[in-house]
């Protein structure tokens, strides 16, 4: 009798009878292994039950597919965005703010190439600003060509100039802080001329000079050389002025110089510390008649030169006094023929035919004076000097004056004073 073969591992034993179906999902019976499996270790031929197995060990649960990617440590799965290239957002800047348009057109061409080689953002950026900043250096050459700048800098200085001094126009009157127009002073409130104020403005020029102050002594000299004649064009009626009224001017300080202030202005004030101009003083062609106008311009013209007499006795400069002399003479012979071609209402046609025949008188009395100085004979000068003023501001001015509607007060220098023009202190205010 054979002996049959003890059961293989995929062979039931006959004499156990079936086997149960392994539950797929639950565990295997105790002391058991699943089927078709061999414990591990045990494999015959060194292999595993499901063919040769790849160096190291699968992944659980993952017995057919390759293993999952995994990242390595300081490396992301996802892009990060690129840097925006910083010279491309300094051009965007400077193109912007135009104030090197050169640098920033240099900046946006040097953002573009390293944004090409580097792989950054910002194109669009350095595009712009070198759009901006070509445009803002064709504006600048475009100012310097046509003197722009100058006008620039100009206005600046201008208005620097304002800052620090203040404007007042002719024809304006005003109000200055303090007691008297003396000294230095920031700013005026302007007022009516009709009622109460400390000053009146009649004129203003310009110095010349380079970039350094001349000093006070130089400002106040401009203004006594510029001021007086411009009054006399401000109120041709000298005679109108009153007795305590003097001239000042507005003058630049060192600052202000430094800034561009060249202009001196020349006012009207008040010589008595605690009194005030009343009303306008302003006789000229804004408030006189064509008559009036003629006959002042004459009477000043000829006042103009008699200022100019020297400052020395005859005895001491006989030769300037012969030079004046003969200025004075030739002026009478210009006003005298101004005055005859002229037409003169009924009122006032004899007076002023009056007048032209003292100064006729009084020019032949002036050539005399210059014969005598020519002739080194002093006393003979002083008579014909003073036979040549008597017509001034005589009798037969005043009543030309008179019929014409002017002042006919003289004016109070020539009887307090033997100096023909009356030589009264001029004030200053510092701006």
């Amino acid at each position: 009798m054979s002996i049959p073969p003890p059961p293989g591992p995929h062979q039931p034993d006959p004499a156990q009878g079936p086997s149960p179906a392994p539950d797929p999902y639950g565990p295997p019976p105790q002391g058991q292994q699943p089927q078709g499996q061999q414990p591990q270790g045990h494999y015959p031929y060194g292999q595993g039950p499901y063919g040769p197995q790849p160096y190291g060990q699968q992944p659980y649960g993952q017995p057919y597919g390759p293993p999952y990617r995994t990242w390595g440590q300081g490396y992301s799965p996802y892009a990060r965005p690129s840097s925006v290239n910083g010279l491309a957002v300094a051009s965007l800047v400077l193109g912007v703010l135009c104030c090197f348009p050169a640098v920033g057109l240099v900046l946006g061409v040097i953002a573009l190439v390293q944004i090409k080689k580097k792989d950054q953002s910002g194109k669009a950026l350095a595009i712009a600003g070198s759009v901006l900043s070509s445009l803002g250096l064709a504006l600048w050459v475009l100012v310097l060509a046509t003197g722009g700048l100058s006008d620039a800098w100009e206005g600046f200085k201008k208005s620097a100039t304002e800052s620090t001094a203040f404007s007042v126009v002719k024809g304006q009157c005003f109000d200055a802080p303090g007691e008297s127009l003396q000294g230095l002073t920031y700013d005026v409130d302007e007022v009516p001329c009709a009622g109460e104020h400390d000053g009146e403005v009649f004129g203003e020029f310009t110095m010349t000079g380079g970039s350094a102050f001349p000093g006070d002594g130089a400002v106040s000299d401009a203004a006594d050389e510029k001021c007086y004649p411009l009054q006399d064009t401000y109120a041709m009626d000298t005679w109108a002025l009153p007795k305590n009224v003097d001239v000042y001017y507005f003058g630049p300080t060192r600052q202000s110089w430094r800034l561009g202030d060249r202009e001196v202005t020349c006012i009207f004030g008040n010589t008595d510390d605690n009194a005030t101009l009343k009303g306008s003083l302003r006789a000229d062609e804004t408030t006189l008649d064509t008559y009036q106008i003629s006959l002042l311009k004459s009477l000043n013209a000829l006042d103009a030169v008699l200022w100019e007499e020297p400052e020395d006795y005859p005895e001491d400069d006989l030769s300037g006094y012969r030079d004046w002399s003969r200025d004075v003479h030739d002026s009478l012979g210009e006003q005298i023929r101004a005055l005859g071609s002229h037409s003169w209402p009924d009122k006032a046609d004899k007076q002023v035919a009056a007048l032209v025949k003292d100064m006729e008188k009084a020019r032949g009395e002036w050539a005399k004076a210059v014969t005598a100085a020519d002739d080194e004979d002093v006393d003979a000068f002083y008579i014909h000097y003073d036979k040549g003023y008597e017509y001034v501001d005589g009798p037969s001015t005043v009543t030309a004056r008179k019929a014409l509607g002017l002042a006919t007060k003289r004016p109070t220098y020539d009887e307090d004073s033997g100096d023909e023009g009356g030589d009264s202190g001029d004030g200053e205010l510092n701006v």
